[in-house]
């Protein structure tokens, strides 16, 4: 299968840099990649917000602040990179042509965001209709898609199944602008419902459960019905 995941940059750096889970992480795609061609999507996380806000504070304009956030997800798309080792891209493919030649050449594509305006979810969403991918995975902090925020709201419940309608009237609603994205961006349902990509949404930090949905199993997670 070709098969993109979109790994949010607070995964991959919750607080400090989690070597721990990297390393494992990189273990579990160089093994998947022997019978699937895999494409990374990083995320900014924490470190992106943190620069954007600061820069917000002097007058920055929200493209500038989208390039900030643009470099700290190259960041962190070249430290998996290193951990994956040699079968990763060394640097990050700069478009979707670059990520597909890598593919081509049996590489594990690692980058992060590409142009201003849109998130690594975003990116991950195109990546996976440029090269018709079988499977999109977007790896969050949380089990799935709720009916309400479930860091505020104790009696939140999970989404095993939504449709790609449902899921873009959940992100319309959503502010915009640089490190702004909630669930994801209103492009990146768009993307989805226009390409019916098969997308899973999952908590990252599971890889166990991560593999299980890639390979078939049973997994928790909400699956994007595309019809």
């Amino acid at each position: 299968m070709k098969i993109v995941i979109s790994i949010g940059g607070s995964i991959l750096v919750p607080d400090e840099i989690d070597m721990s889970y990297a390393k494992y992480l990189a273990e579990m795609m160089n093994e998947i990649s022997k019978k699937n061609q895999i494409s990374i999507v990083t995320g900014g996380g924490r470190l992106a917000r943190k620069y954007i806000e600061n820069a917000r504070k002097f007058g920055a304009s929200e493209i500038f602040c989208d390039l900030i956030g643009i470099t700290a997800t190259k960041l962190n798309a070249r430290l998996l990179s290193a951990v994956i080792g040699e079968k990763a891209t060394l640097e990050p493919p700069k478009d979707f042509i670059g990520a597909l030649k890598a593919l081509n050449f049996g590489k594990i594509v690692v980058m992060g965001g590409t142009h201003p305006g849109h998130s690594t979810d975003a990116v991950a969403a195109l990546l996976a209709e440029y090269i018709r991918a079988d499977l999109l995975i977007n790896a969050s902090n949380v089990e799935g898609i709720y009916d309400k925020d479930p860091k505020e709201h104790k009696d939140a419940k999970m989404k095993e199944r939504l449709t790609v309608e449902e899921l873009v009237d959940m992100v319309s609603a959503y502010p915009m602008g640089a490190g702004k994205y909630e669930l994801m961006d209103i492009l990146a349902a768009k993307i989805i419902q226009r390409s019916r990509i098969k997308t899973i949404f999952l908590n990252g930090r599971d890889l166990g459960n991560m593999r299980n949905a890639i390979e078939g199993r049973e997994f928790k997670g909400t699956i994007i019905e595309s019809g």
